[in-house]
């Protein structure tokens, strides 16, 4: 490409956003590093003003238009991050903005954008089918086009993340860091390698997304239709990215959906933190990958926190019930009085709490005098839940967990 971005570059970027965008915290993880092997330090991005490391590199490429380009107004193509930090800084600029986003992004990062002043369309299935229309916008009305990563001065301006990090911890043995388009991932590589030589860089995509890795290896870039982490579902990741990643990163490491999932709730339930499915791949591959990051020091990027209270409601209640905290039992009575009154008894004894209850008459094959009862339970996890099994066996009752359920525990270990 013959583009270059120089660590002097990420320098000046840092002065650029100097005051005007969140130093955000950089802390060890002593219960992370327990639970990994590794000592675990985190960089908490998802506590920017938008929620995540785009306002960066997006503040140093704005600041960096002359008069007339600012006049002219900016168009970005976003899945929502990058929508939410060039409407930000441009309003406060006094820059008008067009954000194409793709037709099922996020609600909250709709609104958000266009609380921040922008004009949004939605249009395409993907990133890709977005950008083709904000390019075409960008033609037809003389707009300035803000690539969300292949733009030189985005990937400097993401590179103070990492210069940040070092800075704080200059003892890092690696640094490991999502990838979607790769600026985040080329930036942040760039200043970590001149600070420190020796330090590993890992890039983390989904293995539904694993387009940067695809790309590097010259394969035909096939990517899944969803996931988790749909902040960084790009199929089509940058050209001056991908050079710089190959020059200097150290390797792609793919994560599957579950332990995404694992990793957010663990980063809830651990740090009280919350992230998106993007920025929890980082701490998903420490998870997956535990033997490459064993007795080493690991900086991990939060890189957003942009998540929708619906899937991560579900998220939640999935953890639950993969801990055994939430449970569906089955039991089989008698269609006759005070039956019901006395399951729910010997569970009260065995002190569990009781959220639903169903009744099925219809659609079973049990005899025309019998009734089959769910239970959805809250209990204190899987030795709980055998005690209350337990409770009910010795009241004369015969509760069975659901296939499904029984599937679940075992994947998760209780």
């Amino acid at each position: 490409m013959g583009v270059r971005v120089s660590a002097q570059d990420v320098r000046a970027a840092a002065s650029v956003i100097e005051g005007r965008v969140l130093r955000t915290p950089c802390l060890h993880s002593r219960t992370l590093s327990e639970i990994t092997g590794a000592s675990v330090i985190l960089k908490f991005e998802n506590l920017q003003f938008t929620a995540s490391f785009k306002e960066r590199g997006v503040l140093v490429k704005l600041e960096s238009m002359s008069e007339s380009e600012r006049a002219g107004g900016v168009i970005a193509m976003s899945a929502g991050n990058h929508a939410q930090a060039v409407a930000l800084h441009a309003q406060r600029l006094g820059i008008s903005a067009v954000i194409v986003m793709p037709r099922h992004t996020p609600q909250n990062k709709v609104t958000n954008t266009e609380r921040f002043g922008a004009e949004v369309l939605l249009h395409g299935e993907d990133l890709s089918e977005a950008g083709d229309r904000a390019e075409e916008m960008a033609r037809e009305r003389g707009l300035l086009l803000i690539h969300p990563y292949d733009d030189p001065r985005i990937i400097a301006g993401q590179g103070t993340v990492a210069l940040e990090m070092l800075e704080a911890f200059p003892d890092l043995d690696d640094l490991v860091v999502p990838v979607g388009g790769g600026g985040l991932l080329a930036g942040s590589a760039i200043a970590a390698r001149d600070l420190r030589p020796e330090i590993r860089v890992f890039g983390v995509e989904t293995e539904r997304y694993p387009s940067m890795r695809q790309a590097l290896a010259g394969e035909p870039i096939e990517c899944g239709t969803s996931t988790l982490a749909e902040g960084i579902a790009v199929k089509r990741p940058g050209l001056i990215t991908r050079e710089i990643v190959r020059e200097k990163v150290e390797r792609m490491l793919l994560v599957d959906e579950s332990t995404i999932e694992l990793a957010l709730l663990l980063l809830l339930d651990v740090e009280k933190t919350v992230v998106e499915g993007a920025g929890a791949v980082g701490v998903a591959a420490l998870l997956r990958h535990r033997e490459l990051f064993a007795g080493r020091r690991v900086g991990i990027i939060l890189s957003g926190g942009n998540i929708d209270l619906f899937p991560l409601s579900r998220i939640l209640q999935r953890g639950l019930v993969r801990a055994g905290e939430l449970v569906r039992l089955r039991v089989a009575l008698e269609d006759r009085p005070g039956t019901l009154a006395a399951v729910t008894a010997a569970i009260s004894r065995a002190d569990a709490s009781i959220v639903e209850v169903h009744h099925q008459r219809n659609f079973t094959l049990l005899p025309l005098e019998a009734v089959d009862v769910e239970l959805v339970l809250r209990t204190r996890g899987r030795q709980h839940l055998d005690r209350v099994i337990a409770a009910l066996e010795a009241g004369g009752f015969r509760p069975r967990l659901a296939e499904a359920d029984r599937s679940i525990l075992a994947s998760s270990g209780n």
